[in-house]
């Protein structure tokens, strides 16, 4: 067990221990309803209900996890990221554009040879012709006007694609990168979408 499991499972189960107990036991039950009725079917396995130490940390505060060890567990996040091996972010926006209309992907009834697409537009504002979108995260629009898109802008977005709780410990943005569901070419179009001068984006 490397040291990141074991201070993520020893904060975990102190934080677990302050949790009054009956909390516990409806949060057992609720756990056990899911195992008993989720049922493994295609790419779509029981290892879906089974919480890493960062997620049992955050839905066990709240997502208000001391900021001391949200910080610690950040950092081994951010170290975890595979950034591209050519050292380039940038693909081609268009095809970001589809990725993130796209919501495809993941479930049982999907082939686990066809790329998923982002759902990006269920949670952002990103272009100016899509009118219908969600607010649980940030506008995205004219987010490569407002920040540039050097090389440090490039590395962050597409480290933030990759894993969002390596900038935000609790975010609720997906970690498309460690559970497969974005390919690193589909993650460089993506940052392309929010950086390139071209996007509509950043029109």
């Amino acid at each position: 067990m490397n040291d990141l499991i074991k201070l993520t499972v020893c904060c975990a189960a102190a934080l677990a221990a302050a949790i009054p107990a009956r909390a516990e036991d409806e949060r057992a039950k609720a756990v056990s309803m899911m195992k008993r009725d989720f049922h493994a079917k295609g790419i779509a396995g029981m290892d879906r209900l089974n919480e890493d130490g960062v997620q049992a940390l955050c839905n066990r505060t709240h997502n208000q996890p001391p900021r001391d060890i949200a910080a610690r567990l950040e950092r081994d996040q951010l170290d975890a990221v595979r950034y591209p091996a050519d050292g380039k972010f940038l693909g081609d926006w268009k095809a970001g554009e589809r990725i993130a209309q796209d919501g495809s992907g993941m479930t049982f009834s999907d082939s686990a040879t066809k790329a998923s697409g982002g759902s990006c537009y269920n949670c952002h504002r990103i272009g100016p012709a899509e009118t219908s979108f969600g607010t649980v995260g940030a506008s995205l629009y004219q987010f490569g006007k407002v920040r540039g898109a050097g090389m440090e802008v490039q590395k962050y977005v597409y480290g933030k694609i990759y894993n969002a709780k390596a900038f935000n410990l609790c975010s609720n943005m997906p970690r498309f990168g460690p559970s497969g569901t974005l390919t690193e070419k589909q993650i460089k179009d993506l940052v392309a979408l929010l950086l390139d001068p071209d996007s509509p984006v950043n029109k």
